[in-house]
């Protein structure tokens, strides 16, 4: 038993670091940074309304409609990753095979592109 605490000490002190580390960067933040915000600051940025509106008010669906289309492309092209890692490995046939899946996934952004989705009017 006395090795397996051994054995996960220097994991013990590197979360004790880090956190030391993080409560030391939020401190620094809090007592240097400036809390007197200016009115330019507080306006509407990318949204479109206020910052400080009815949590309730209704707005335009193209907001959801342009978050889920990142999502989707963005999750997407994540699998790039893992397979530009192997692929030395997967040969042709997983070449081949991710060919296929970037033109239906070009062929997806075209027609959102083409039925104006992306569009912001």
């Amino acid at each position: 038993m006395q090795s397996v605490l051994s054995d996960y000490a220097p994991v013990l002190v590197f979360g004790g670091i880090s956190v030391v580390i993080a409560a030391a960067m939020l401190g620094m933040a809090l007592l240097c940074g400036h809390q007197k915000p200016n009115p330019e600051k507080l306006t509407a940025y990318e949204c479109g309304f206020g910052a400080f509106d009815d949590a309730r008010r209704r707005f335009d669906v193209r907001f959801y409609l342009v978050a889920i289309l990142f999502i989707i492309f963005d999750l997407e092209v994540a699998f790039l990753f893992p397979w530009a890692i192997s692929l030395g490995r997967i040969g042709l046939f997983g070449f081949l095979s991710m060919l296929g899946f970037l033109s239906v996934l070009g062929i997806g952004f075209l027609y959102e592109w083409r039925k104006g989705a992306l569009d912001w009017d």
